[in-house]
C-alpha cells in the first residue's frame, strides 16, 4: 500500500526541539514535493512548508508567510539521501505549536504550498509542548 507514515513527535518542554519525520511507504519521493501541515485541538488546520526532491525549493503555507512573528523560521524541513524520509526539525517550541502534525505529497511540478498536499496525506504524530 502506498502511503506516507509520520513519527517523532512526544512531550517537550517549551522551548525544546523535535525532529519529525515523515517516511514514504511503497514509493519513494524522487520526483513528489512533501510537505507539512499541523492540526489544533478544535480541528483547525495550518499549513506549515513544502519542499521539491527535484531542485530542493521551498515553499512556505500562506498562513505562515503572513506571521509578523519568527514563526516560520523555526521550522527547517530536509530530505534524507535515500529520498525515502523527509524530516521537519522544530526549534524554540511553544506550547501554542502543541497539536498534530502531518506530511502529505504531491507529484511534482508543484507551484504553490497547497499543491504538496494533493496526493497523499498521514494520520500524523502528536507534539504536546508543556510550559
Amino acid at each position: 500500500e502506498v502511503q506516507v507514515v509520520e513519527s517523532g513527535g512526544g512531550l517537550v518542554q517549551a522551548g525544546g526541539s523535535l525532529r519529525l519525520s515523515c517516511t514514504a511507504s511503497g514509493f519513494t519521493f524522487d520526483d513528489y514535493a512533501v510537505g507539512w501541515f499541523r492540526q489544533f485541538p478544535g480541528n483547525h488546520r495550518e499549513g506549515i512548508i513544502c519542499m521539491s526532491s527535484s531542485d530542493g525549493r521551498t515553499w512556505y503555507s500562506d498562513s505562515m508567510k503572513d506571521r509578523r512573528d519568527s514563526t516560520k523560521d523555526r521550522f527547517t524541513i530536509s530530505f534524507d539521501n535515500a529520498k525515502t524520509t523527509v524530516y521537519l526539525q522544530i526549534d524554540s517550541l511553544k506550547p501554542e505549536d502543541t497539536g498534530v502534525y502531518k506530511c502529505a505529497a504531491a507529484r511534482t511540478p508543484i507551484y504553490y504550498y497547497t499543491d504538496c498536499l494533493r496526493d497523499f496525506q498521514g494520520l500524523g504524530t502528536q507534539v504536546t509542548v508543556s510550559s
